[in-house]
């Protein structure tokens, strides 16, 4: 889709929803031009509908009980969040709160204000939500919910470049995901995936990705995604490089990891150039290069940089078109860690031993 048109797709939805305090943001950040019309009606629309809310709560307050105060309250909540007004649709939640009982009921409340920061990329607010989820969540919340804070958990772990861990919490929720207010199933399936491939060790991507029924039941759906993760575990560079570039509009085009697109994939050849040197104690730099569907020259200077910030154990013969891994073995790494800690051993009893006889 060209600019014109997301811009147009944009614009439709705030306006046929009402969205004004959206639209002036939006605007705002984006430097478009303000419909100053179209402003002052959705402004008018909103302002109708608030005092509607705001009959309800008083009615409520006059002629009914707790919960229909807290129900009343809630809409206003809701409806200030769906209209993109963060500040007072946060104020409108923590009166909901004060009026909720049960920590579950609770958490909802801090889901639904969560959304609004991720959507609006607050990560600062997102973390600080989260930590009151889990506390709330640390006070009662069913399996369910707890199921639901692991995928907000991983959104925002995934938006701090947290991959591991984020990788982890989406597999600990694919096979009883639950929170499709925040994303679709594939959606979550489609960060597990990407995550996983350059955040697990091979065997890991095998048990936990690979054969998992929920994964393979919507992978195919998602453009390229079942083929990069294939090609990876079943080391075809060629293939998983391909894949990779498939999913390069796929990547960009995610509020989430779009900003890390370059960070992404400089990890995603860290993990594929890891595994196949890990093979092999020297490999010519035109067979890795082949392997890859590169030049040498590129290869070469991927490499350099890698290696030289300590991504890669190994180094290159450029005169004789070699590359040589300098990861130690088991045993060696098993003795030298024996020495290590041995001296150390000596180091203290000396120390006790010299106390001893200085006393």
């Amino acid at each position: 889709m060209d600019r014109a048109s997301l811009q147009k797709e944009i614009l439709d939805t705030i306006f046929t929803r009402d969205m004004a305090p959206l639209y002036a943001d939006t605007c705002q950040q984006l430097g478009w031009p303000v419909d100053n019309a179209q402003l002052d009606r959705m402004r008018a629309a909103n302002a109708k509908k608030l005092e509607e809310l705001a009959e309800k709560i008083k009615d409520a307050e006059e002629n009914a009980g707790e919960m229909e105060v807290r129900d009343a309250l809630h809409a206003r909540a809701d409806y200030l969040a769906d209209i993109g007004d963060r500040t007072a649709a946060a104020e409108a939640f923590a009166e909901t709160e004060a009026k909720t009982a049960g920590a579950g009921p609770k958490m909802d409340l801090a889901f639904s204000l969560l959304r609004l920061d991720i959507s609006r990329g607050d990560w600062v607010a997102v973390k600080a939500g989260l930590e009151h989820a889990a506390a709330l969540c640390a006070k009662g919340g069913d399996w369910e919910r707890k199921n639901k804070l692991r995928v907000y958990e991983g959104v925002f772990l995934a938006a701090t470049r947290e991959f591991h861990r984020a990788a982890e919490l989406f597999l600990d929720s694919v096979a009883t995901f639950t929170a499709t207010e925040l994303m679709s199933f594939p959606r979550c399936v489609f960060y597990t995936v990407a995550l996983a491939v350059v955040a697990l060790d091979r065997p890991t991507l095998k048990d936990s990705v690979v054969d998992n029924p929920e994964i393979l039941s919507v992978i195919d759906s998602i453009p390229h995604l079942h083929a990069l993760l294939d090609s990876m575990y079943g080391c075809r560079y060629l293939e998983f490089f391909g894949a990779f570039a498939g999913m390069t509009d796929a990547i960009r085009g995610d509020m989430v990891l779009h900003p890390h697109f370059r960070y992404y994939m400089r990890e995603a050849c860290v993990v594929a150039y890891s595994q196949f040197l890990e093979s092999y104690k020297s490999v010519t730099l035109d067979a890795m290069a082949a392997a890859f569907g590169v030049t040498p020259e590129f290869l070469d200077l991927e490499l350099a940089d890698f290696i030289v910030a300590g991504r890669l154990p190994a180094k290159i013969d450029r005169v004789a078109g070699v590359i040589e891994t300098t990861r130690p073995d088991a045993k060696n790494a098993q003795y030298q860690g024996a020495i290590r800690h041995g001296d150390q051993l000596l180091n203290k009893l000396q120390k006790v031993v010299g106390a001893t006889l200085a006393v």
